[in-house]
């Protein structure tokens, strides 16, 4: 059994979701690895990680709309809001869904459904850089 680990780094635009499954192939050609599993790791409590649909952007608007309408911002309640009004929605959301990601690979390559895409999910409004740990295991 082999392991293989990086990390890489991206910067957003705020709120939204950005395609990160090319970053993570390249990691997984790298490795040599030919049969076993991918993981994907968000180091952050406002960002989190999905397996989307990556041929249709309208699809992920939706999803993003969705989040929006589940957990506003400006809730009165909330008491956590030091870095602003999206603070508390925004952990909120990571909560929701995940932190990271695992894909099985098989001859060389992620098994990704023919629409499916790996994505940061960024919950700030505000630009923010953003860390990902990779680790390939398997044979």
């Amino acid at each position: 059994m082999a392991a293989h680990t990086a990390r890489f780094s991206l910067s957003t635009r705020g709120k939204g979701t950005v395609e990160i499954t090319g970053q993570v192939e390249s990691i997984v050609a790298a490795s040599g690895i030919r049969n076993g599993t991918v993981t994907v790791f968000v180091r952050h409590t406002s960002a989190s990680l999905v397996i989307m649909e990556n041929a249709d952007p309208s699809a992920r608007r939706d999803l993003e709309k969705f989040f929006d309408h589940l957990v506003p911002e400006n809730t009165p309640w909330f008491i956590h809001t030091a870095e602003g009004p999206d603070d508390m929605p925004s952990h909120i959301r990571m909560a929701l869904t995940r932190t990271s990601e695992v894909i099985p690979i098989m001859d060389g390559r992620m098994v990704l459904g023919t629409w499916q895409g790996i994505f940061l999910f960024e919950h700030r409004r505000a630009p923010h850089h953003r860390e990902i740990a990779v680790a390939v295991v398997g044979e």
